[in-house]
């Protein structure tokens, strides 16, 4: 045979078996699989949108059936059919509002894509449930199976009634901070000229508000973040260009109107103008089981709906958003986003109806914008739409929202930085460079407390921001508040002549005015600052001025009070625990799933980026809870460089060994690596699961 031939021939036959073997190996690696951590986080790698949508529903419920059954079953309006009487005024809240009625308009509107991925992360649900029947709680079997509407009244309960309504409502109030920190480095402020970027929501740490880590990879495109538990997606994300975060922001978009009520009716302009009245019927399970038959009475005004009526006046509630059904939509394309211009693309979708976004990008783009749905009023300022407005006039009515273009943003200021702690826009940057006399009055309130002050201050003083340090501002407790004002108080004492107050002077000055858990004089200085009242803005000499918002307000009003409300916290400290100067982690605790640990940080009430607030008390301690949620510090290099926590894990199942088991690392103020690249995840996984068409199987 000739040789030429022969040489042919074999090449052919390696090529052949290049090309299987080659085929063989993608096949493999793009299974669809879900590979566990040894943190409880699910990295889920799939090509198909269906696939891992089905894999992330599947995975949720891994970690957090018991809670998902119950938000679900809450959010769909049966509380009470399910749980008992306790459900029922939740339930009233939810068909007051109309959510089940919206959850079907918008399912006819919604886009094609994010009904895929709602359908999806359902069937994953389902899935699991029908898998693993012994990890659901008897109560809660009622619940199944899921729906795409449970989804869409899930979401509606979450943004709308805590969020965009949250304040109208009353519903809010129960913690003492809700809100979140965020900073974007530029290449300018960066020592490795890299963008880097600070994710870090502030929020309870129970049931609706917590928040599923998770890393997709679809077809090979990694987005790696968290999202409130029940949610597909990725709400809070980066990938291997760019990332971005939420705050809460200074955004007024729901009124509620204080109707004046005759003959039945109520008066618009003058006139009689009738209510849509209509009811519902809902189901109150009684303790023997059984249930009973409950009426709603529902009333429409061109208000909204009346959410409280009296036999004088009517409470209605107009919130912008019920016309934008694909916002879990907006998210994902965020997260698909490649670079700034897509992501800006995401962004004029307009879906997301609350919540700062910073963003901070490969190519060293940072950006701030005040994203939401802002009302077009005609008229008034902030203080006037801040408030139970009169609801006797159509003209403050309101029924257009500013487009994207209006809002308030800031893209690679000079100074290399921006920040923000859910203070207005205008702060976003020291100096400032957005005026709010170039924007409507009602926009944004002008204020700077001493947290965003706080956040600013760790900035402006460092002209080279390595990674290292930016994770220790981020988890820095300092007092703003106890720089500003101890200066004042010492003054003050030493003006006096009180033997308890220069007593406990001398602790206060050997304090390193900080909340962590070995702070001796922490203690003192919170029992005064909670009777002096921080954010009283009487108790301050110097007011608040916009032309100085990181440097005031500062001095005291009148010395001689704090110094009494020093002598009276000294005398409590004392008697309570023997000594002035007990450890800050000694009388402040987390107590979370039969853990019981020393905390550190408190409310950003007194400046402390590293926020932790109080969530309850017994006769010798405090407890957290909630604040630092999810925390994220990324680097966006040659290769992502991310450090992470979810403070309170990553599972809520009660036999799962996620559940609380980062909090020691928040007790320590440290972060973990977050696995990002398939080298990290392959090192640190600790089982995988493979698709088939039963559901997901451990790999052997």
């Amino acid at each position: 045979m000739n040789t030429n031939i022969i040489k042919i021939r074999l090449l052919f036959t390696l090529v052949t078996l290049f090309v299987v073997n080659t085929s063989c190996s993608q096949t493999e690696t793009i299974e669809t699989q879900i590979a566990w951590d040894t943190w409880g986080v699910p990295h889920i790698t799939s090509t198909t949108i269906e696939d891992l949508f089905y894999a992330q529903g599947w995975a949720q419920m891994h970690n957090h059936a018991n809670l998902i059954l119950e938000l679900y079953g809450s959010s769909r309006g049966k509380g009470a059919e399910y749980w008992g009487q306790s459900k029922l005024q939740n339930d009233m809240l939810i068909h007051t509002l109309g959510f089940e009625e919206l959850a079907k308009e918008w399912e006819t509107k919604q886009d094609s894509e994010i009904k895929t991925i709602y359908s999806s992360f359902i069937k994953g649900m389902n899935a699991y449930a029908k898998a693993h029947p012994d990890a659901i709680d008897q109560k809660n079997k009622v619940v199944l199976p899921l729906t795409a509407q449970d989804m869409n009244m899930h979401s509606m309960y979450v943004i709308f009634t805590r969020f965009i309504g949250g304040n109208d409502l009353g519903r809010v109030q129960q913690w003492p901070d809700m809100g979140s920190n965020t900073y974007a480095i530029g290449p300018k402020r960066s020592a490795s000229g890299n963008a880097m970027l600070v994710q870090n929501p502030h929020l309870p740490w129970w049931q609706e508000f917590l928040f599923f880590e998770s890393h997709l990879n679809l077809n090979g495109k990694n987005m790696y973040g968290t999202t409130l538990v029940g949610f597909p997606g990725i709400a809070i994300g980066f990938n291997e260009n760019l990332g971005w975060s939420h705050t809460d922001n200074t955004i007024d978009n729901a009124d509620t109107y204080e109707l004046e009520l005759k003959d039945g009716s109520y008066l618009l302009d003058g006139k009689r103008t009738a209510f849509k009245t209509s009811s519902k019927t809902i189901k109150i399970k009684q303790k023997d089981g059984s249930l009973i038959d409950h009426k709603i009475p529902l009333m429409k005004t061109i208000h909204g709906p009346v959410v409280n009526k009296t036999k004088d006046k009517a409470l209605a509630l107009r919130m912008v958003g019920l016309d934008r059904p694909n916002m879990l939509l907006q998210w994902w394309r965020m997260i698909n986003s490649a670079n700034f211009n897509e992501f800006e693309s995401a962004l004029k979708m307009a879906q997301i109806p609350f919540w700062n976004v910073m963003y901070a990008d490969k190519k060293g783009e940072i950006f701030y914008l005040f994203n939401g749905l802002v009302p077009k009023r005609n008229h008034g300022d902030w203080k006037y739409w801040n408030r139970i407005i009169s609801g006797g006039k159509s003209k403050d009515v309101w029924t257009e929202v500013h487009p994207y273009a209006d809002l308030p943003k800031v893209k690679n200021p000079a100074n290399g930085w921006l920040q923000n702690a859910n203070d207005p826009p205008w702060t976003s940057t020291i100096p400032m460079a957005l005026n709010p006399d170039d924007y409507p009055s009602y926009m944004a309130p002008q204020y700077m407390p001493f947290r965003p002050q706080r956040s600013a201050r760790m900035l402006l003083e460092d002209e080279s921001i390595t990674f290292e340090e930016l994770v220790a501002y981020k988890l820095s407790t300092r007092l703003e508040f106890a720089d500003r004002i101890l200066d004042d108080l010492f003054a003050a004492v030493d003006a006096s002549d009180s033997k308890k107050a220069k007593e406990a002077k001398v602790v206060l000055e050997n304090w390193d005015r900080e909340a962590d858990i070995d702070s001796k004089g922490m203690l003192l200085f919170f029992n005064w600052a909670r009777k002096f009242n921080v954010r009283r803005s009487s108790n301050y000499s110097k007011s608040w001025n916009i032309k100085n918002p990181n440097t005031t307000p500062d001095g005291l009003s009148d010395p001689k009070r704090a110094v009494e409300l020093l002598e009276t916290s000294a005398t409590e400290i004392k008697t309570k625990f023997g000594k002035l100067d007990m450890p800050w982690g000694d009388y402040y605790r987390i107590r979370y799933n039969g853990k019981n640990l020393p905390a550190n940080g408190i409310d950003g009430s007194m400046g402390v980026f590293r926020v932790a607030w109080p969530g309850g008390t017994d006769e010798n301690h405090m407890y957290v809870g909630g604040g630092d949620s999810w925390v994220g510090v990324i680097e966006f290099g040659d290769t992502v460089h991310a450090k992470v926590l979810l403070s309170y894990g990553n599972a809520t199942q009660k036999d799962s060994p996620h559940n609380g088991d980062q909090l020691e690392l928040f007790s320590k103020k440290e972060l973990r690596d977050a696995w990002f690249t398939e080298e990290q995840v392959k090192a640190n996984t600790a089982k995988v699961e493979i698709l088939t068409k039963s559901g997901f199987q451990e790999k052997e």
